[in-house]
């Protein structure tokens, strides 16, 4: 079984082997970025497992996975029109401009009321573009007020050109308020671009990066704003920049309950992008298996019913979303790829996980990936306790279809030249 991600290996036996041991040498470790446990949370499983009392310490799991599944997360978009607020919250949706329900582009600024822009696979996550503060006739006290400024999680000031003094003033409202902000800027791709046509011999992409950088520094400091957090991006290019840096920088900020549902709801275009991922699903499928087995008192072997069955078959379903690898995703693929969506799935793992050999049933299939599980990681995930033959399944099919996710990353080498950018599937 191939590895996807650093958590891939065995969170096991821990100094004893028991049971407290096991879960915190797994959650010890995990990154800020991709952690979805408060460390209150952490710190009080971890206290009840040692004392024995595995039903308090689900209790608090249980309580945990309600969070992390009903969080909502509100992201404000702010800035003047054609400034690349629409490119950009269409890019954090996962999100092509001519797809239904993209948010509209190349249009001025119409408006002083917010739009809400609901992500497709994720209801309770929502981008909100706001109008630039310099629009509207409200001081910045007031303009925060009348967008409802307690609604939103984070606030991403943008612009293309230079941030203004309204933007400045709107960020201090912001930090008064103890609100997390950070300045956007979009269109980098289109200066280097315009740089290297004027000035060819001279061109020198990080130099210029950096000088963009250090002079929005010094326009923000002008106006009394320091240490302000700068990302210069290109929305198309979500890959590259200082746009993979923005989403480690927002998922570090927010509370762990919403980061989950943020990371999962966020592109899978790089191999740290769909590692980290990874690990947030592999943190709630070790919970899950946690909270379920406080209870379990059948044997680990058996054969599988058809609703556990049903269940496994939506458990890689849901997968296969969260890594753009849903039927609808790779639908888009082939336009651009000039391949058949079989000869694309020829190339993927996933597609044989639920389809049993007419020589081997179901039950017999899955049971051989438990086993195989087993034999990588050295044997039980932890001792004490009742860990279900689906916790066993659950990593591998997430394991597969994360690999998947990465061979399509590298497409060119899959199909050749052919391979080009994938509109449905980078934005």
């Amino acid at each position: 079984m191939g590895q996807a991600s650093s958590s891939s290996t065995n969170p096991a036996t821990g100094e004893n082997g028991d049971l407290a041991s096991s879960f915190d040498e797994y959650f010890k470790n995990i990154t800020m970025e991709t952690k979805i446990l408060t460390n209150k949370d952490q710190d009080m499983i971890k206290l009840y497992l040692q004392q024995g009392d595995v039903q308090k310490a689900a209790s608090v799991i249980n309580a945990v996975l309600k969070d992390i599944e009903n969080a909502p997360l509100s992201i404000a978009v702010t800035g003047e029109g054609g400034s690349g607020k629409s490119t950009l919250i269409n890019a954090l949706r996962g999100v092509a401009h001519e797809d239904e329900g993209a948010a509209a582009t190349g249009l001025t600024e119409t408006t002083t009321e917010g739009t809400e822009y609901r992500h497709p696979k994720f209801p309770n996550v929502s981008i909100w573009d706001l109008p630039g503060v310099g629009t509207t006739k409200f001081s910045p006290e007031k303009y925060l007020k009348k967008v409802n400024f307690a609604d939103y999680d984070l606030f991403l000031i943008v612009s293309c050109t230079r941030f203004k003094n309204n933007d400045a003033h709107l960020a201090k409202a912001i930090a008064k308020m103890k609100k997390k902000f950070y300045f956007v800027r979009t269109k980098i791709d289109i200066d280097l671009s315009n740089e290297e046509r004027a000035k060819p011999r001279n061109f020198n992409k990080e130099k210029l990066l950096e000088k963009l950088r250090n002079d929005i520094v010094t326009q923000l400091k002008a106006v009394g704003v320091s240490a302000a957090q700068i990302f210069l991006i290109s929305s198309f290019d979500v890959g590259d920049y200082d746009f993979p840096e923005m989403e480690k920088t927002l998922l570090r900020d927010l509370p762990a309950h919403k980061r989950h549902v943020f990371r999962m709801s966020l592109p899978s275009l790089t191999e740290p992008a769909i590692n980290q991922k990874t690990d947030s699903l592999k943190q709630k499928i070790w919970l899950e298996a946690l909270k379920v087995g406080a209870t379990a008192t059948v044997p680990l072997v058996g054969l599988f019913s058809d609703s556990e069955r049903k269940k496994l078959e939506d458990t890689l379903g849901l997968y296969r979303s969260h890594f753009g690898l849903d039927d609808e995703s790779l639908e888009k693929m082939p336009q651009d790829l000039h391949v058949s969506v079989e000869d694309l799935k020829a190339n993927l793992q996933y597609p044989s996980l639920v389809s049993a050999e007419s020589n081997e049933s179901f039950s017999e299939k899955m049971m051989q990936i438990v086993q195989t599980v087993l034999s990588v990681t050295g044997g039980p995930i932890a001792t004490g306790l009742y860990f279900t033959k689906a916790f066993y399944i659950h990593n591998y099919f997430l394991d597969t279809v994360a690999n998947d996710a990465n061979v399509l990353l590298n497409k060119e080498d899959l199909f050749g030249a052919s391979a080009g950018s994938v509109e449905g599937y980078q934005e």
